[in-house]
This record gives structure tokens, sequence and C-alpha cells, in this order.
């Protein structure tokens, strides 16, 4: 439902965009002018990337096969590359044009009109884009996140252009019309970098530390006396679904049964917090003498130390391939 409904914003993104390109174009060849001609430049940018995106989105909404056991939604972080670069490039394309029409001044006209139709623009992109972006939070979605951050930055340069504009109108500067765009193409291309580390952090499974430390404070708030220790657990993200492996540790006598309660418990408490968009792999493992010292079990018939205390899973202590101990005991790894 949620992929479906990223299909739907990202359709809408792609249309506003188309319109507003339109805007500005004809806002550009009214006026002659380089800054307004930067604005109309990343609007392209903002429509290809859009088709991208929506392709994109539409490929990740295919179901898991034996090619991609994982899916397909990867993609979208192939997708954020190629807008990213696609950023950079105009950004490049709109400083050499701004340096050459820098030193042979041209002549701009209609200033006035084209202000009208760029403020327009300017506030359509930014309603739309804060939407967008908060939609793509709610529902896990890079494409739809990097896509409402590039409307809104192509708000701000509207805004900055703008200001240039108004000057140029006043004083007649001319020149100063370029160096307008010379410095909002460094802006864009900066932008265009910023979607492309980012995707390329998607791509080698960089680790969400901030998501990983508030899904471990949600377990530990509801941590069960039988799950003794959470360890050697990793994040990675595909589309909109969220793969988690790690390994628990749970009391040696425990049945296949009562081991699986106890991993449904954990799956149910995550997903229902992130809108059932993870998928966990959890691996079982069996305490030993030295875990008895943190193990919380009250009912346990077999303990071979008293419990001393309960240690805290923080990120440090769940990354780690060891079960959990005290620091005077010996380290056990899997």
């Amino acid at each position: 439902m949620l992929k479906k409904e990223n299909i739907q914003l990202q359709r809408i993104v792609l249309s506003v965009g188309i319109l507003l390109l339109a805007a500005k174009f004809v806002a550009f060849i009214l006026t002659n002018s380089n800054a307004i001609f930067t604005d109309a430049v990343e609007s392209i940018v903002n429509v290809v990337a859009a088709i991208i995106g929506l392709y994109s989105m539409m490929l990740a909404l295919k179901p898991k096969d034996d090619d991609h056991p994982y899916g397909h939604g990867k993609v979208e972080y192939i997708s954020a590359s190629l807008e990213g670069g696609l950023i950079v490039s105009a950004g490049i394309g709109i400083i050499i044009k701004s340096i050459y029409s820098f030193f042979i001044p041209h002549e701009i006209k209609q200033l006035d009109f084209g202000i009208i139709l760029i403020v327009f623009t300017g506030i359509i992109n930014y309603i739309i884009g804060f939407l967008i972006e908060h939609k793509g939070k709610k529902n896990n979605s890079l494409i739809l996140v990097s896509g409402g951050k590039h409307l809104q930055t192509d708000a701000y340069s509207t805004a900055g252009i703008l200001i240039g504009l108004g000057i140029v109108y006043l004083t007649d500067w001319v020149w100063l019309d370029a160096l307008i765009a010379i410095v909002f193409g460094f802006i864009i291309i900066y932008t265009g970098f910023r979607i492309l580390k980012q995707s390329v952090s998607g791509i080698m499974d960089t680790a969400d530390k901030a998501l990983l430390n508030d899904i471990m404070q949600t377990i530990e708030k509801e941590r069960s006396q039988n799950v003794i220790d959470i360890h050697n657990m990793r994040l990675i993200k595909y589309g909109a679904t969220w793969h988690i492996d790690c390994h628990i540790t749970v009391p040696y006598y425990f049945t296949v049964e009562q081991a699986h309660k106890e991993i449904d418990a954990i799956d149910q408490l995550i997903n229902n917090k992130l809108n059932n968009q993870v998928e966990f792999f959890i691996h079982t493992d069996a305490c030993i003498d030295t875990s008895c010292t943190i193990c919380p079990k009250t009912d346990c018939t077999v303990r071979k130390a008293p419990y001393e205390g309960t240690t805290s899973w923080t990120l440090e202590a769940v990354l780690r391939n060891r079960k959990h101990r005290k620091e005077t005991d010996e380290t056990k790894t899997d």
C-alpha cells in the first residue's frame, strides 16, 4: 500500500515539475536572463529525475524473485545517483554559460513579468517539496525524500535569484545577472554532491546508526526476561524495506517453539513502530555459564551464578559479534 502511495506522489512531482519547467522557460524567453535560465535548467533536472524516480519506484514494486531474493528496492539508490549526477552536470553547464555571459553582456527584457512568474514557481516548488519530503520520511522512500529536498533547495535558489533580479531591476546592473547565475550554479553542484553521497552510502550499505539506536531503545523498553542479550546486529535498506540480522541469547533449555515466540515478539514490536517495513533474520544462541550474571530470568532452575544486573543494550554492545557479559566474565565469540 505504501509503495503504491509513493508512486502516486511521484506522479504528482512529475506533473508539477513539467508545469513549472514550462513557466520558467517562458520567463527566460521573455527576459533573456541568465539567472532565470539557471532556474529553468534546474527544472529540467527535476523533471528528468522525477521520470527516473517514477520508473525506479515501479521497478521496486516488483515482488522478490530467484534473481533478487531481497527484492528490487536497491534501484532507488541508483535512481538517486543518476539524479545527483544530473544536478552536478546542470550546475557545471550553468556556470560555463554564465561566465561567457559575464564577459559578453546581453540585454535583459521584461524583467518585471519574469520576476512574477519565478515567484509563482518558487512558492509552488517549496510547498510541493516540503509535503513530498515529509511523506517520503513517513513512507521510508529515499526517492521521495531526495526529490522533496531537491525541490525545496530549488525554491531557496529561486528566492536568492529573485533578490538578485530585484537589484538588477532597480539598478540596471546587468553584469549582476551573470554573477548570480554563477553563484547558484555552485549551489546546485553542492546539492548534487549531497544526493550522490547519500545514494552511494545506501549502495555501500552504510549503517544507519541513528535508526539502529532507536530500534534498540524500543526493544530494551519492552525487553523480555527470556532474552538475555541481542548482538551481531546489522541493518540493510532495500527500497522501503529494512532487513535486520541479529543474534539473541535465550536459555539453553528452551524449545524451538519457545525461542520462536521471543523472536516473534521482537519482530512485532519493531514492525509496529516502523509500519511493517522490517524483515527480521534472527539467529538464536544458547546461553552459557557466564550469561548467568546478567540473566534476569527469575524462574531459572539451572542457574550457575547469582544474577548481578542486566547490561544496557547500547549500540556498541549490539553491534559486537559476542554474547553480552559482565566485564569480569570471559568473552564468548559466536
